[in-house]
């Protein structure tokens, strides 16, 4: 059966950006006027800083269609976004959606894109104000404006990273770039034999880390919970080794990270070693993780000691001291950052 197919000059821009967000509701105080005028109108707590953060998704070099439902799109073109805000220490409040797209594209397709958009929204307590749309002469170009709120003396930068401060990483890595090879082999049988099936069994785990990562909202309830502070922090999008480079950098100190204590998914592992791939690399290098990375002072280390969902995976030393990864013989190699860059690399998830 075939299914109907509006095409999107039949509403213009103005009726276009109408229909796509008839349905989003504001629910921040903040928020005073979202979508429908000139400009959103955000009145910020008077103790508030405003945190703003924006990502450019592009097809062919940041998502690729042939495997990427476009509700998935919708849903984790949000929360890329909205890890950068939580890796502030800030609470994301509003943002904007504007987009580029193709006549390959109908109105239910957006619709679709659309709906992973409002899950987003809706899951992160997140209002869309506003945006734009115009058309693309090759693919489909999403661009995303987040904007966050925190008191100023809560928030946390990459600069704040000081000699024995202990190295903090939430959940598992490396997970999403396996889950990307899966993807990735799996179209090039389907490039050769389109009547293929896809072989997806027993990756269920690393596939919903690619295709609907999440961002760690619950991390930051859980440090405040905790009463700690981080003195350093950073979302991991280009692998955990670069982001270590980054608060190095900013906070102009150096680190050891201990290769035995990086937590890795044994599902990752698994799909590494099948792949031919080392897996410490995939951590290293792999990307899409969106953990938080983050530093805290040794006093702080009772109050997270045991929790599932926080590993310690190494300490701030001097600066002269560089960055290193201590393997699991001891031996001190210097860390690179070989992680995703958007332009050397000709695809990605």
């Amino acid at each position: 059966m075939q299914q109907n197919r509006t095409e999107l000059e039949t509403l213009g821009e103005f009726g276009l950006i109408k229909h796509l967000t008839q349905y989003f509701v504001p629910k921040h105080p903040t928020t005073v006027r979202g979508v429908g005028d000139d400009a959103a109108i955000i009145a910020p707590e008077k103790r508030d800083h405003v945190v703003v953060t924006t990502d450019m998704l592009v097809e062919g070099v940041h998502f690729d269609l042939i495997y990427t439902p476009l509700k998935h799109l919708g849903y984790k073109s949000i929360v890329v976004n909205l890890s950068d805000v939580y890796a502030m220490n800030a609470i994301p409040t509003q943002l904007t959606v504007s987009l580029a797209v193709s006549n390959r594209f109908s109105l239910e397709a957006l619709e679709e894109l659309y709906s992973g958009i409002q899950k987003a929204c809706d899951w992160y307590g997140v209002d869309l104000v506003g945006g734009d749309t115009t058309s693309s002469r090759s693919g489909l170009v999403l661009s995303i404006t987040a904007i966050g709120m925190a008191a100023e003396n809560r928030i946390v930068t990459r600069a704040g990273a000081r000699e024995h401060d202990l190295l903090v990483v939430s959940g598992d890595l490396g997970s999403a770039y396996m889950g990307l090879q899966v993807l990735e082999r799996e179209k090039e049988v389907f490039r050769a034999n389109p009547q293929a099936q896809p072989d997806l069994a027993g990756f269920d785990y690393i596939l919903e880390r690619q295709l609907k990562p999440e961002a760690r909202k619950d991390i930051i309830e859980l440090l405040q919970r905790l009463d700690i502070k981080p003195t350093a922090m950073i979302d991991i999008s280009d692998g955990l080794a670069s982001e270590i480079l980054h608060i190095a950098d900013q906070s102009l100190v150096g680190c050891d990270l201990y290769e035995d204590k990086i937590p890795i998914d044994p599902g990752t592992i698994k799909a590494a070693m099948d792949f031919g791939l080392d897996p410490t690399t995939v951590a290293l290098s792999g990307g899409e993780d969106y953990e938080l990375l983050f530093t805290i002072r040794q006093s702080d280390y009772e109050k997270m000691k045991g929790n599932p969902s926080l590993t310690v995976i190494g300490h701030i030393t001097l600066q002269e001291s560089g960055c290193n990864l201590v393997t699991r013989s001891g031996t001190l190699i210097p860390l690179t950052a070989q992680g995703w860059n958007a332009f050397h690399n000709d695809s990605g998830g």
